[in-house]
C-alpha cells in the first residue's frame, strides 16, 4: 500500500533560504571519472540518494576501493583497471548509471550484466550498445528488445570511430565520452541526428577537464579523444540546479522570496536557465554570495523550448498552470523514456488539478487558471511528486501518492523547511 502525503500550505509572500545537497549529474560523473583515476581522490558534498549510490555500489563491484562518510567519499582510482562481478549489477531504475556504467564496463576484461526493475527494462538503450559494437565489444541487450537488461562482453575498448544517434538521450554520449581516454587507439564519436539534453553532455566534458582530460569536438557533432588517464584530485560537487527548481517554483506561485545555495551563477547545469524563464513569466532573480533568489510576481504563461533542460519540465508545467494565458512546451519528446512517461503524467495530473492542458508527441500546451487541490498520482517519479508538491504549497488539500520516491535524487525533501 503506497503511502500519501498532504502537503501543507504556506502563506503568500514566505521568505525562506534553503540548502540543497549536490548535483545528482556531476555526482555520478565524478564518481566514475575518480574511480577510473590513477590515485586516491577525495569527493565531497557528494549527493547522497538512490540513484548514485546505485553507481557508488556498482563501482564498488567492480573492484574499486571507496569510503563513504555523509557526503564525503574517498575513492581509490585504479587507472581504469575494472574486474567483472560474477553477479548481475542491480541499477534500479536509475537511467544515469545504466547507460554512464554501460560504457565503462568495456573497459575490463570479461562479461558483465546491468539489469533494473520493471520501468528500466522498457527504456531504450540500444543506440549505445551499436556504438560499443563499433569499438569492438560485444554489448547486447539480453531480451534482444533494444532494453535493459544488457550484457557487455569486452576484451578492453579498441576506440577508433563510431557514431551514436543522440535523438533519445545524451547520455549516450556521455558513456562513451566517459570511457573513451582508456581505449587502445584514440576515439573519434560522431553524432547522428540531434543531440538532446545538450548541456548534460556540457557537464560530462567538464568533469573529464577537471580530472585532466581534455575532449576536442567541432559544433556537437564530432567528439575526438585522446588516450590518456583520469588525475585523482581533491574535488568539490556544487548545488542542484534541478533540485533547487521547486523551490524556486514555491517563489512564483506563492510570491515569495526564496533563495536557494549552494548554487554558482557560473554552473554549466542546464536547469539554471530555468530563472530565465521564471523572469520572462513575471519573477524577479537576484544572485548574491553562494545562492541564487527568486521573488515571484504576477505569473503570464510562455512558449519556450524545453529541449536542453527536460528535468525542470514538471516544475515549470506546475508553475504555469498558476500563470495567466497559456503556456506551450516544446521540444520534450524524449521525456517519454524517463522514469515515467512525463509528459503523460504531467498532463494527466494537471488535468486531475483541473487544468486544460493538450498533450502532443514532443509538446504540452498548458492554460493557467484556477487549479483546484487533487489526490496526485506520482508513477514512481521524484520528479512528478517533487514538482506537483509545489502546488499544494499554495492550494489546501493536495495529496501526494507515493513521497517515498523522492529518496531517487533527494532524500531529505520532505524535511526541508519547505514542508516541515
Amino acid at each position: 500500500m503506497n503511502k500519501i502525503k498532504t502537503i501543507k500550505p504556506l502563506t503568500q509572500g514566505i521568505k525562506l533560504k534553503i540548502s540543497v545537497p549536490g548535483s545528482k549529474s556531476l555526482t555520478h560523473r565524478a564518481l566514475i571519472a575518480a574511480a577510473l583515476a590513477d590515485g586516491q581522490t577525495v569527493l565531497q558534498n557528494m549527493l547522497v540518494a538512490e540513484d548514485t549510490m546505485l553507481t557508488l555500489g556498482a563501482l564498488k563491484a567492480m573492484g574499486i576501493g571507496i569510503e563513504t562518510d555523509n557526503t564525503t567519499a574517498v575513492i581509490k582510482g585504479r587507472a581504469g583497471y575494472l574486474k567483472a562481478p560474477s553477479e548481475p549489477i542491480y541499477l534500479e531504475n536509475s537511467g544515469t548509471s545504466m547507460r554512464l556504467l554501460t560504457g565503462i564496463c568495456a573497459l575490463a576484461k570479461g562479461r558483465f550484466v546491468l539489469t533494473g526493475n520493471e520501468r528500466m527494462r522498457q527504456r531504450p538503450i540500444q543506440p549505445l550498445l551499436e556504438a560499443l559494437q563499433k569499438w569492438g565489444v560485444r554489448a547486447y541487450s539480453e531480451k534482444d528488445n533494444g532494453c535493459p537488461p544488457v550484457v557487455i562482453e569486452s576484451n578492453g575498448l579498441e576506440g577508433g570511430a563510431t557514431e551514436i544517434d543522440a535523438t533519445l538521450s545524451s547520455q549516450f554520449l556521455s558513456a562513451l565520452l566517459l570511457a573513451a581516454p582508456y581505449a587502445q587507439k584514440p576515439g573519434v564519436i560522431k553524432v547522428k541526428g540531434k543531440l538532446v539534453s545538450l548541456p548534460y553532455v556540457d557537464l560530462t566534458l567538464q568533469v573529464m577537464e577537471d580530472f585532466g582530460i581534455k575532449v576536442e569536438h567541432h559544433d556537437y557533432q564530432v567528439f575526438k579523444i585522446g588516450q590518456g588517464c583520469y588525475k585523482a584530485r581533491p574535488y568539490t560537487i556544487e548545488g542542484d540546479c534541478s533540485t533547487a527548481s521547486y523551490f524556486w517554483a514555491a517563489a512564483a506561485v506563492l510570491k515569495g522570496e526564496i533563495t536557494v545555495r549552494p548554487i554558482s551563477i557560473h554552473t554549466k547545469q542546464a536547469d539554471f536557465k530555468l530563472l530565465d524563464i521564471l523572469k520572462q513569466m513575471g519573477c524577479h532573480i537576484e544572485a548574491s554570495g553562494d545562492g541564487v533568489k527568486v521573488i515571484g510576481g504576477n505569473l503570464v504563461g510562455v512558449e519556450v523550448d524545453m529541449n536542453k533542460m527536460p528535468d525542470v519540465v514538471p516544475t515549470l508545467a506546475v508553475v504555469a498552470a498558476f500563470a495567466k494565458g497559456k503556456t506551450k512546451i516544446t521540444g520534450i519528446g524524449h521525456l517519454r523514456h524517463k522514469e515515467s512517461d512525463r509528459i503523460q503524467a504531467v498532463a494527466t495530473e494537471l488535468q486531475r488539478m483541473g487544468i486544460k492542458v493538450i498533450e502532443g508527441d514532443d509538446y504540452l500546451i498548458i492554460w493557467g487558471g484556477n487549479p483546484q487541490p487533487a489526490m496526485i498520482e506520482t508513477y514512481n517519479d521524484h520528479r512528478i511528486a517533487m514538482s506537483f508538491a509545489v502546488a499544494g504549497l499554495k492550494l489546501p488539500g493536495v495529496k501526494i501518492i507515493n513521497p517515498e520516491c523522492v529518496k531517487k535524487s533527494f532524500p531529505g525533501f520532505w524535511e526541508t523547511e519547505m514542508f516541515k
